[in-house]
């Protein structure tokens, strides 16, 4: 699944630590506030440039809401595999953050309304990390 010449650039680790995670109440209200937004099949993604200096390229908070999954069993299942699907994958996006010497902090909201498997939401993933660095090339051109 991965194009030959992106698997060059994938770290040997592929982990995802606390410090990556986006937990700041602020943080957050704010990027609802004024964050930029983007649609894909599966997830909404909101995202905003990250206001102080962070220790990675990307902070994340997942989320699915009550509304469409009353149970937590299944909304917890799905975190797990949009964390997973996330963790093995981030290396797009923090190839793309590295290169343009950029911090971003993002929330990504699970929209639909079924539980979809792990390869479903994994190929949903890759395509939203390589449409969100083609959103952010064009927001740095912009300005």
């Amino acid at each position: 699944m991965i194009p030959g010449n992106i698997a060059l650039f994938k770290s040997v680790r592929e982990t995802f630590q606390k410090s990556e995670r986006l937990c700041s109440r602020k943080i957050i209200t704010s990027l609802f506030e004024e964050g930029e937004v983007f649609y894909s099949p599966l997830f909404k993604v909101i995202w905003s440039r990250s206001p102080s200096a962070i220790s990675f390229p990307a902070r994340v908070a997942f989320s699915v809401a009550k509304k469409g999954f009353r149970h937590a069993v299944t909304r917890n299942l799905i975190k797990r595999r949009m964390r997973e699907a996330y963790r093995k994958n981030k290396f797009i996006l923090y190839n793309f953050l590295n290169s343009v010497n950029m911090q971003i902090v993002i929330i990504i909201i699970f929209r639909a309304n079924f539980i979809p498997d792990f390869q479903t939401i994994e190929a949903e993933m890759t395509n939203l990390l390589n449409s969100c660095t083609g959103i952010i090339k064009a927001n740095i051109r912009k300005s």
